[in-house]
């Protein structure tokens, strides 16, 4: 049986690469910071969850011994440039050295959507320039560990247990009128469960190997498009959502700085609006889902099943009928 290590294996895309790989003869180890936080995964077959450091190389060293294969799925939205090259830069450095050292070839990473493939440091903000590092540090490891490498591009991901649409709908909910910025630039949301299965069918299927994918869904929306959307999908003042009010760059600007300068983890920051000058949808240049078999979804048909449970009506109307939330209309922006 085949052995993989899943670097973030405990996060939002890991659980459900686990949930996949869990039914194929795959021997599943996922290192996490927390044991306790994380272990209903060993309800998993044949998954061992571990509590580990994985930025420690002893520690590291020992995950990869005796794997067939290894997921690197670690990312960080927000910090400062330390705390990005830490996770984008660092992390893959020490696992390409770990890698050679435990004979372990098979390296699936997942990167994003936008990054430069030749000049990093032409990337328009921290998060886009660590990942971009990111990729090169593990381009080069090709050559000089004989790495056989497969690279992953995803737009933004969501799925029933995200922090994108979820967080949009939190807004919705709260606030009367939606100040946003960046409202006019272009995304290409990727359900998560299709990012999952391309994970799988990529470490399946060795024609991967030194391919880049970009994992996009078959929308094209602007962030206005998608704030619009959760509106109807959660039935915000019945459907209508709230108003949405488009700030220039400056007031954009401060309304990042403010919010970086909330406790807890920030809605939005300046680097995410400089992310967000380069449009997070498909170039046409690299292959997407369907060169690993799978018909992306839309999310305009698989986020309304589990938005329209946040629907004060339809939760009223379900809870008189008896009905779970399922089976809902869905609603194109």
């Amino acid at each position: 049986m085949n052995k993989v290590l899943i670097l973030g294996g405990a996060g939002f895309v890991g659980r459900h690469v686990c949930t996949k790989l869990a039914l194929l003869p795959w021997q599943i180890t996922v290192p996490t910071r927390s044991f306790d936080r994380n272990k209903a995964l060993q309800v998993q077959s044949r998954l061992e969850l571990f509590e580990a450091d994985i930025f420690d190389d002893a520690t590291l060293a020992r995950l990869l011994k005796g794997q067939d294969a290894v997921i690197n799925l670690v990312a960080q939205l927000h910090g400062d440039d330390a705390a990005l090259a830490r996770a984008h830069v660092e992390l893959p450095q020490k696992l390409a050295r770990a890698c050679s050292a435990a004979g372990v070839r098979r390296v699936l990473h997942v990167s994003a959507l936008g990054v430069p493939h030749l000049q990093p440091e032409l990337a328009p903000s921290h998060y886009l320039r660590s990942k971009a590092r990111g990729e090169a540090v593990l381009r080069q490891a090709v050559a000089a560990y004989g790495l056989d490498l497969t690279v992953l591009r995803p737009s933004v991901i969501f799925g029933e247990d995200d922090h994108f649409l979820n967080l949009f709908a939190s807004l919705q909910r709260r606030f009367p009128v939606i100040p946003l910025a960046g409202g006019g630039n272009w995304f290409q949301p990727v359900w998560v469960e299709d990012v999952a299965q391309a994970l799988v069918n990529a470490l399946n299927d060795r024609e991967s190997i030194g391919q880049t994918y970009e994992a996009c869904g078959p929308e094209r929306l602007t962030l206005k498009d998608i704030m619009q959307f959760v509106g109807h999908a959660t039935g915000v003042k019945h459907g209508r959502g709230r108003p949405i009010i488009d700030l220039p760059p400056a007031l954009g600007r401060l309304q990042a700085r403010l919010m970086e300068l909330a406790p807890g983890e920030p809605l939005m920051t300046r680097d995410n609006l400089d992310s967000m000058k380069v449009p997070n949808i498909a170039s046409g240049v690299l292959p997407g889902l369907q060169s690993l078999g799978i018909t992306p979804s839309a999310m305009s048909a698989v986020a309304p099943r589990y938005l329209a449970a946040m629907d004060p009506a339809t939760t009223l109307r379900h809870a008189r009928t008896g009905r779970r939330g399922s089976g809902h209309t869905t609603h194109q922006p």
